[in-house]
């Protein structure tokens, strides 16, 4: 499984997207995927 974060450009990061991108890892991670940063 390949997942991946790419947030929009146009603001600044918060909570939410940290949630999102550490879920998307540790889906990856848990069945040998790879998590891709755009």
């Amino acid at each position: 499984m390949i997942t991946r974060f790419a947030p929009s450009p146009t603001g600044r990061l918060h909570r939410g997207h940290a949630f999102s991108a550490l879920t998307a890892w540790t889906a990856a991670k848990a069945v040998g995927g790879r998590f891709l940063l755009r």
